[in-house]
């Protein structure tokens, strides 16, 4: 394969998911804000490292400010508008590689969000652009695993896809935790319900939650579901599980191993035995930068490996 065709590719996941994610943590922040009558948006632009760029564009910094700029704003390159659009332009590139199911799907999510961009800032429902996102992206994903031919093509487009969900993951965490427990201690946290919703909102895990413990929202189990649980689609775990399964079928069809195969089975075992209390003894915050800087480490070594990047 092309290193520019592993490229587009790989790129495609990752926007499809940065525009995926995006818009579950809006949607969530914007209904913690109709539950509590509270949101913090220079935390959300926190998320993805845009506080600067938010508040120089927004300096009141209002919610309504906040889904402009994380929507609409062309200047934004993380706004919906310019992710949906990289991945289109990506998968444009790469239609031989796609089935028409993806292909049809994608671009018609790029001509709503192009359609809604042309108009009026002030007449746009931003919560059912939302909704269109979060819905149109899930039924790519659909497509994807239901007609793709599982071959290198969908090797490189999952490793993006889940390499970014893996990255947001750890950043939703790392943000929010540490707003309801500044000292990261699980014991000093808020005990607000809708605030712990909200976190595990982001990443579509309330009822999921509830499902395998039982009880009320505890900050510890929080990680634990959010890093730890190999189980969870959206968990960092699973993630990195994923990208090392996904690196091995390349080897196998390549036939050979590089920089790139070692760090993502190192970074798999690294959280595949962790321990909830080792996380919480060595300080969290430490911990999910660190998985941060070698996600970033892993993502540049796929570049030079594979794509030339």
């Amino acid at each position: 394969m092309l290193s520019s065709t592993a490229k587009n590719l790989y790129w495609m996941g990752r926007y499809l998911h940065r525009a995926k994610n995006t818009a579950r943590v809006l949607e969530s922040t914007q209904r913690m804000a109709l539950q509590s009558g509270t949101a913090e948006a220079g935390a959300v632009a926190d998320i993805y490292a845009l506080r600067a760029e938010f508040l120089a564009r927004h300096p009141q910094g209002t919610l309504a400010d906040l889904l402009d700029f994380m929507t609409l704003d062309e200047s934004n390159p993380s706004s919906l508008i310019n992710t949906v659009r990289t991945a289109r332009n990506n998968a444009r590139a790469e239609r031989n590689n796609l089935t028409v199911d993806v292909w049809e799907s994608l671009n018609g999510l790029w001509l709503e969000v192009a359609a809604l961009g042309r108009l009026p800032r002030a007449i746009v429902d931003s919560g059912a652009l939302l909704e269109l996102v979060k819905k149109q992206t899930t039924l790519i994903a659909g497509a994807t695993q239901s007609t793709l031919l599982r071959d290198d093509a969908y090797c490189f487009l999952q490793l993006g896809s889940y390499l970014e969900r893996a990255d947001n993951t750890a950043r939703v965490l790392d943000v929010k935790f540490h707003r309801l427990c500044p000292d990261g201690d699980p014991r000093h946290c808020s005990t607000d319900y809708y605030e712990w919703s909200e976190i595990l909102a982001c990443i579509g895990a309330v009822r999921t939650y509830r499902r395998i413990y039982h009880s009320r929202i505890e900050p510890t189990r929080v990680v634990d579901l959010m890093v730890l649980r190999r189980d969870l689609p959206r968990s960092v775990h699973h993630c990195l599980w994923q990208v090392d399964l996904n690196m091995r079928e390349l080897a196998d069809t390549y036939g050979t191993r590089g920089e790139a195969d070692r760090q993502a089975g190192a970074l798999h075992a690294h959280v595949r035995y962790g321990r909830v209390e080792d996380l919480f003894a060595t300080g969290l915050r430490p911990y999910l930068e660190d998985l941060g800087e070698r996600i970033v480490r892993l993502s540049d070594e796929i570049g030079r490996q594979f794509l030339f990047a």
